[in-house]
């Protein structure tokens, strides 16, 4: 039976006739000739026609035609197995070569004392992500696309801008990792550092979706090395479950407070947000399988949360109670805490310490490099797929290039101890710049026009301005406390929290209560959700972007965020300040 386009009531199908056969042989060629036809100028809003037809997953396929119900455990893991990637690669790549340095840092500074904040960085990590897939599947556009369709191109600007800043200089951390972990093994960067980049190119530019992402897969099953690497450091329980407790190991001081945005700043990194809504798109997801997306979304918050705690009771109880490497003991870099761990507890876990820290390094750099590519492909609406070869996406595949060749670059001219004071400080950046990444999140998945019925609901609401609250209140309290340093950071964020939390009463709280008000007296529904609710989430998909309703930015929401991004560009260069002086010093 042959293909043809489908058109809405009132419109002719298409004039293109295509056989099944042609379709199958090169399903992007055909759809591209749609798609400049004008053909397929209607139906969802894919705007790659790469982004079209069967999931093709490193576990399995399923065709774009499939609607076979699955019934049985067995069926529905067979399913799982075809779908996952996304989740469990963005999660994983979370943990990247910034992350193990942080981690380990702060077990060896702190013990096992901030294990409490993985908890609560976990349900962030997951709210986070679940909007992400939600976006993805439902829209078929990426996330820099959406905020320049529904916010304008300044904002679009705005937000990929310190993006675009942020990813790079995480790109090179994760080239720094890679120096450091091989450099354990007596191989110096200039030979490590480019080859990695050529095997990262390699494995990305073949224009085979499923050949990328089965060596991400690779990637991320070598990144279970965490575990021996436990078990090697004698942990014990005791110490592990007070870990749960909030507190910090000799008390909450400026340092311990920057450690903790830091900590943030690698579990939930913006680059995270922008590289899972594409590559949803990459995989073909649709509504149909979104259920098996927050699964495999759910499985990497797990694996990566353990593994992030594994890192840290694994410095904490190597280094944390020694003499020559314990808290008081200056963290310089990963190739530090490499041999601090040779010495501490044998070759054999140092080995599989730089090991633990190169397979982070290649994961995060693989999935950081292809988060810029994706972005930069929404803003100069270029074609972006990794179903797509260097001839058909060639903007595309340059900046992917481009991009590694300038870190390594960078890399391989710089010091590694400045090199080496980055890789922290890179991730306070992130954490700091992450509230308002989270809020662009927050605000299209309340746009009916975008998402329909899978827009938030009010307890999703008011879970996620809770969790941009609280970062805000952490970015204020590093803010402080390096502005003056002889401040009490305990006695500070109880004053922060406190007045945060009467804003929220006093101020917020009435204004939500007035807005409804007015809109009920006005003649708007009780149920804000009442237009969207009785669509049918399976089938229901954002139109094209050219089909939408004009969004509406309010003077409120306009200054709101304005300030937002001022208020946290001025902390990030408050940051980037300290770094500076303490390279100088």
């Amino acid at each position: 039976m042959p293909f043809k386009t489908l058109a809405p009531p009132g419109r002719p199908r298409g004039s293109l006739v295509v056989s099944d056969e042609e379709f199958a042989h090169d399903r992007t060629a055909v759809l591209d000739r749609l798609r400049d036809s004008g053909d397929l100028d209607f139906g969802p809003a894919v705007l790659d026609p790469a982004h079209i037809g069967d999931i093709e997953g490193s576990l399995g396929t399923i065709s774009m035609r499939d609607r076979a119900p699955r019934r049985g455990w067995w069926v529905r893991l067979v399913t799982l197995a075809a779908i996952m990637g996304p989740g469990i690669i963005v999660m994983t790549g979370d943990n990247d070569a910034g992350g193990v340095q942080t981690y380990t840092q702060a077990g060896q500074r702190y013990g096992n004392s901030m294990l409490w904040v993985l908890l609560g960085l976990f349900v962030v990590l997951f709210v986070a992500q679940e909007m992400v897939t939600r976006l993805g599947a439902v829209t078929g556009v990426g996330h820099a696309r959406l905020i320049r369709e529904r916010f304008g191109r300044f904002w679009n600007l705005f937000s990929v801008g310190d993006l675009f800043i942020l990813n790079f200089l995480t790109l090179l951390t994760e080239f720094i990792g890679i120096s450091f972990g091989m450099a354990y093994f007596g191989v110096p960067k200039t030979y490590s550092v480019p080859a990695a980049a050529v095997l990262l190119f390699t494995f990305a530019a073949t224009g085979n979706f499923r050949r990328w992402e089965r060596f991400m897969l690779l990637a991320v099953l070598a990144s279970l090395v965490f575990i021996p690497c436990f078990f090697l450091a004698h942990p014990t329980a005791g110490p592990i479950l007070h870990g749960f407790i909030p507190g910090v190991q000799g008390g909450v001081t400026g340092s311990a407070i920057l450690l903790i945005v830091a900590v943030v700043g690698t579990t939930v990194a913006p680059w995270q947000l922008f590289f899972q809504q594409s590559n949803i798109l990459d995989k073909r997801i649709t509504p149909r399988w979104l259920n098996y997306e927050r699964a495999d979304t759910l499985i990497g918050c797990v694996v990566t949360t353990i593994a992030a705690g594994g890192m840290i009771a694994f410095a904490a109880f190597a280094l944390n109670h020694t003499k020559a490497y314990g808290p008081n003991a200056t963290y310089t870099d990963s190739g530090w805490f490499n041999d601090a761990i040779h010495a501490t507890l044998g070759s054999t876990a140092g080995s599989l310490a730089a090991v633990m820290l190169l397979v982070a390094a290649v994961l995060g750099a693989g999935a950081v490099s292809l988060s810029t590519s994706y972005a930069f492909g929404d803003t100069f609406n270029q074609r972006h797929s990794l179903h797509r070869t260097i001839r058909t996406a060639p903007v595309f595949y340059g900046a992917y290039a481009g991009q590694i060749v300038l870190a390594c670059a960078v890399v391989l001219a710089g010091s590694d101890h400045l090199l080496g004071t980055l890789t922290q400080y890179v991730q306070v950046l992130a954490g700091i710049l992450l509230p308002s990444a989270i809020l662009f999140l927050v605000l299209l998945c309340n746009d009916k026009e975008v998402l329909g019925p899978w827009v938030n609901t009010t307890w999703q609401n008011v879970l996620d301005y809770t969790i941009i609250g609280i970062l805000v209140v952490l970015s204020m309290i590093l803010v402080i406390s390096t502005l003056f340093p002889s401040i009490d950071a305990v006695v500070l964020t109880e004053v922060l929290f406190a007045v945060a939390a009467g804003i929220v009463v006093f101020v917020v709280l009435p204004l939500v209560w007035l807005a409804r008000s007015r809109r009920i007296s006005a003649g708007g529904p009780v149920d804000r959700l009442a237009d969207v609710r009785d669509l049918d989430r399976s089938t229901w998909r954002m139109p094209p972007l050219n089909r939408l309703a004009p969004a509406t930015m309010s003077t409120a929401r306009r200054v709101g965020l304005l300030g937002l991004r001022t208020y946290l560009v001025a902390s990030a260069l408050l940051v980037a300040v300290k770094v500076f002086s303490s390279f100088v010093h």
